[in-house]
Formats: C-alpha cells, structure tokens, sequence
C-alpha cells in the first residue's frame, strides 16, 4: 500500500484500504464488549465497598484499563483516517502548494495508522488466558561447552536491547557470571502490554555458528542456549506452597563479569523439595526481596508443572521441552562462514546479523512467529538443508 511507504503519496483507495483493515481489528480485539465491560467496570469501581478487598480491586482497575486502552486505540485510529480523508478531499478543491501541504499530511498520517493497525492487529493474536501480562524469561547454555556460557550471554544482551526498544521495564532477578567467558543463566521478569504474548514466540532452542573466540586455531564452532518464557500469574490465581516444602539458602551475590552486586549474603536460593525446581535471585538488596521475587518465579513454574501434568505437554504456554542441542533449534544465528539469522518455523531470514543481536532488532521475527503460528501464513515445511544449517 502507498501509505506504508515513507514519503508515498497516499490515495482514497489506500485509506479505504486501511478502514477495512481496522474494522477487522475491531472485531477481533471484541471493542464493542470492552466498551460494555468498561462501563461495567467503572461502575464497580464507584461502589462503596470497591476497596474492601484491595487485591480484588487492583485486579478489576487492571483489566479497566486494558479495556480503555484498546477501545481508545481503535478511536484514536478511526479519528484520524476521517481526519486524512476529509485532508484528500480538500486538497481536490485546491491547487498548489495548498493542495500538496494537505496530500503530505494525509500520507503522514496513513502511514502511522498503518504502523498504528499493524501493532493492533499483532495484539488481536494474543487470545491465551496470560498473553496481555508479564513475562518470565530464564536463558540456559546448552551443548557447547564455555562457549554457550558466552552465547547465553550475548542473548541476554539482545533480549535487554529488544525489551528497551519496546519500552517495556526489565527486572534481572538472576545472572551469576561463569568462572571463565559468559554467564551460567539469566533469569528476568518483563513488564509492558503484550509483553508474555510476544516473548513467548522465543521459547526453544536457539543454534549459533562462528569462529571460536576461545579456540587458539580459530575453528568454527557451534553451541546452544535454551530460552524459557512463562508467564507473571495474576494475582487471582493462587497457589499455595507450604513451606516445609522449600530449602532457602543464602549467599553473596555476583553479576556478569564477576563484579560483586553487593557486599552481603543477599543473593537467595530457593529449592523446592517435592519437584526439585531451584530458583535464585540476587538482584535486589535485601535476603526479603530476594525471597519474594523467587516465590514468585517458583510459583509460576509449579503452575506450569500442573498444567503439564494435566495436557502431558506444555505448548500453549512453553513449547515442547527439548534438549537444548542439534536437531532442536527453532532459529540459527550464523556468523561465519556466511552470516544470517533464520528462524526455521517461519522462514523469516536476514543479513543484518549486527542488527539482530545488537541492537535487538527481533520484531521480524517475532511478528513472523505470530504470523505463522496463528495460520496468518502457509506452514512452514523444514527441509534437512535448513535443519543443518
């Protein structure tokens, strides 16, 4: 479409082009409910007694304002199409420079209502219970030896550029420095709109191919990181932990480099003892809020362990679980011989290596996950070259 040009002249087709577009987006993201259940909402936020059970009326201002959020999304977007549209049919009556001022504001506009429906219609994707909310995202080395220790960190990096381009907020709960190159793991919460929804698409293996920065004789090499997303539970979901069940251990903390964080035994350590599942924190000050976030992170994975139990497998939330090694990559990140990024569910490719794990340049992919996912695309065939690449 023109408008989706910068600096194409934008034309009545295009804007009508993009109106059918947003009423579909209407439709899927339910906005004449939400207004309903705004209205709803607000009235149960006038009542007396709202604030009688804070938990309970946190929960409802929440989803208030989620609901506000995409019903003013929707007439924000159809305010500004009548807008450029009217601009068009001004600039048909005038002549020169009139006209041109007016056409250049019209194509201005169509192509951020472009970007506007494009981001709206991603979100109208998300239909899982958790997709709007947080994330929890823990990166583990796989095969590899240092060297994954060192790629489980340059993912880090890219998911810290990623989370910042999108504006989210990032808590790094855990990422203790390897004895030699790298980290032994990363585990951070991510706090914004979609946030759960749109990471989720990362879970899986992820296959990296260069020369060697640790190998004398400068030999190509390949390693392995595994990425884990789930999601923040609301705070209406409950799961109890008694506390005969869990180990806490304390220790100093350290970052990446080795770098102490602080100088006392903050750094928590939480086991599980019926599962086994071990959770750290080290990230904040104080033995209290190292705990707290631990048992957040612990009951978050004891809920996706139910789950498990329940459907025998986790995809809807997690994926299939994998050994983190050859065969079981979802993307490759190759940069030597040649060098590419290639996601292998969707085919979505590209050059620009310094982009992707630089400066978190991800949403092609993301998006390009989504897209396929969700049947908005042919299904992807693997064939064994791309298996091996």
């Amino acid at each position: 479409m023109a408008s989706a040009n910068e600096g194409a002249v934008v034309s009545q087709a295009d804007l009508t082009a993009l109106a059918e577009r947003l009423s579909q987006v209407e439709q899927y993201l339910h906005v004449d409910e939400k207004r309903l259940r705004v209205a709803e909402l607000e009235s149960r936020s006038t009542e007396p007694s709202f604030w009688d059970n804070a938990d309970a009326a946190r929960s409802v201002m929440e989803e208030l304002a989620r609901c506000r959020e995409d019903v003013k999304l929707v007439e924000t977007a159809r305010e500004r199409l009548a807008d450029a549209s009217a601009a068009l049919e001004l600039a048909d009556e005038l002549e020169g420079d009139e006209a041109a001022e007016l056409v250049a504001e019209a194509s201005l506009t169509a192509s951020e209502l472009e970007a506007s429906i494009d981001q709206m219609e991603l979100s109208s994707w998300f239909t899982g219970e958790f997709d709007h909310g947080s994330a929890i995202v823990t990166i583990k080395p796989g095969q590899g030896g240092l060297e994954a220790q060192d790629w489980t960190f340059m993912l880090f990096k890219m998911y810290m550029k990623y989370c910042a381009r999108r504006g989210w907020k990032v808590t790094i709960n855990d990422c203790p420095a390897a004895e030699v190159i790298g980290i032994d793991r990363a585990t951070f919460t991510v706090e914004g709109r979609d946030a759960f929804g749109m990471l989720r698409a990362e879970a899986g293996v992820h296959r990296l191919v260069r020369i060697s920065p640790t190998d004398d004789k400068k030999r190509r090499q390949t390693t392995f990181a595994g990425v884990e997303v789930i999601p923040v539970l609301p705070d209406d979901i409950e799961i109890e932990v008694a506390p005969d069940d869990i180990r806490v251990d304390v220790y100093h903390a350290s970052g990446p480099g080795g770098q102490g964080v602080n100088t006392t035994d903050s750094a928590v350590r939480v086991t599980h003892l019926p599962t086994g599942i071990v959770v750290t924190c080290q990230n904040e000050r104080s033995q209290i809020q190292n705990k707290a976030a631990c048992m957040q992170i612990l009951k978050a994975r004891l809920y996706e362990l139910e789950l498990e139990k329940r459907e025998e497998a986790l995809d809807q939330i997690r994926g299939p679980k994998h050994t983190i090694g050859f065969g079981n990559q979802i993307r490759s990140y190759v940069l030597y011989p040649y060098q590419m990024v290639k996601d292998l569910r969707s085919g979505v490719e590209t050059g620009n290596v310094e982009a992707v794990l630089d400066d978190g340049d991800l949403d092609p992919f993301i998006v390009g996950y989504h897209r396929w996912a969700t049947g908005n695309a042919e299904p992807l065939s693997l064939s064994e070259d791309d298996l091996d690449e």
